[in-house]
C-alpha cells in the first residue's frame, strides 16, 4: 500500500458528467455493505438526488479527483438526517477498488467534513459504517470520530443493517 500525496486529492460538487462515476460506484464490491446493488432507476434517481441536494440546502455530495489527471476516483458527501430526535449530518463515502488502501477517503472526508463545518447548519456529523466494513470504521477512528453505540440502521429504505454510529463534534468558527 502507497499513499498517495494529500494535495492531489481534490473534491468538487456533483454535476451532471458525475453519473459515469456513480455507475461505476455501483458494483458488488462496492455495495456489499450498502445493500447490493442498485437498479438502473435508483442509480438515476440519486443521481438526481445529489444534483438537488445542494440547491434544496440538504447537503451536498462530491465527485474525488485524483491530480494531475483529474481521474475522478470517487464520491464524498454529507446531508441533514434526523437522529435521535435531533437534526445533524450524515456522511458517506466510497472509493473505487484501485485507489483504494492510499490514504484517499481520509482526505476526502476530512474535506468534506471541512465544507459542512464552514455551513453552520449542524452541530453534529454521523457516520454510519456497518460494523462489517472494517476500512470505513477505521477511517472514522483515524478522523477522531467518537464511537456512539451499534445500531440497526435502514438502507436502502426495507433493508436493515448493524452500524456502527460514529459522531463528530463539529467546530464553529469564531
Amino acid at each position: 500500500m502507497s499513499t498517495i500525496d494529500k494535495s492531489k486529492i481534490l473534491i468538487e460538487p456533483w454535476n451532471d458528467a458525475d453519473l459515469s462515476l456513480l455507475i461505476s460506484l455501483n458494483t458488488n464490491r462496492m455495495t456489499q455493505y450498502l445493500g447490493g446493488l442498485e437498479s438502473y432507476n435508483q442509480i438515476m434517481n440519486r443521481h438526481k438526488h445529489y444534483l438537488e441536494m445542494r440547491k434544496m440546502g440538504t447537503g451536498q455530495m462530491y465527485a474525488i479527483i485524483l491530480l494531475p489527471h483529474r481521474t475522478k476516483i470517487g464520491s464524498v458527501g454529507y446531508w441533514d438526517r434526523k437522529w435521535n430526535d435531533k437534526w445533524v449530518y450524515e456522511i458517506g463515502w466510497s472509493i473505487l477498488p484501485q485507489y483504494q488502501r492510499k490514504g484517499i477517503a481520509s482526505v476526502a472526508v476530512k474535506k468534506a467534513i471541512i465544507k459542512a463545518q464552514d455551513e453552520l447548519k449542524h452541530n453534529y456529523i454521523h457516520a454510519f459504517p456497518s460494523i462489517k466494513n472494517v476500512p470505513s470504521n477505521k477511517i472514522c477512528e483515524k478522523l477522531k470520530f467518537k464511537l456512539i453505540k451499534k445500531c440497526n440502521f435502514e438502507y436502502p429504505i426495507g433493508h436493515y443493517m448493524v452500524c456502527n454510529d460514529w459522531r463528530l463534534k463539529l467546530k464553529k468558527k469564531k
